[in-house]
């Protein structure tokens, strides 16, 4: 019998793959390979704002955890998804989609929030001044 994992115990080890999955890297990277095998270069081209070394990183996680495999396509060394790895497609695909699709509803909230956070920084700092002045008297 298989153990029962729970990704909210600290010692579970789903809770690793968790985080890669989580990971804004890795959901680009596979988002960008499921439409065909893709070669280091071209998906550091595609993926706006990756380093090098951050690329290198995730892929050799995402091969080790089983979900990429290196292989040779048209000549090329080629990064592919597993089997694993295209289990991953649709639901990173939806978070693609919702994030595209709720983004100027998270923009008002956050101009929002920075606006609240603002006034009251400025109220304390008012209220705080207040205080000194009175103080001094």
């Amino acid at each position: 019998m298989s153990p029962k994992w729970n990704v909210f115990s600290a010692t579970c080890p789903s809770r690793t793959s968790l985080a890669q999955i989580a990971n804004k890297w890795t959901a680009m990277i596979v988002i960008t390979v499921s439409q065909g095998p893709k070669r280091f270069s071209e998906l550091h081209r595609m993926i706006e704002g990756i380093s090098k070394k951050v690329l290198v990183d995730t892929l050799r996680s995402l091969e080790r955890d089983g979900m990429l495999e290196r292989t040779s396509f048209e000549g090329h060394r080629v990064y592919a998804l597993t089997p694993l790895g295209a289990s991953l497609e649709q639901p990173l695909l939806a978070l693609q989609v919702w994030a595209e699709e709720h983004i100027e509803e998270v923009l008002v909230s956050r101009d929002a929030f920075d606006e609240r956070a603002d006034d009251e920084v400025l109220a304390a700092a008012h209220s705080s001044g207040d205080q000194s002045s009175r103080r001094m008297r």
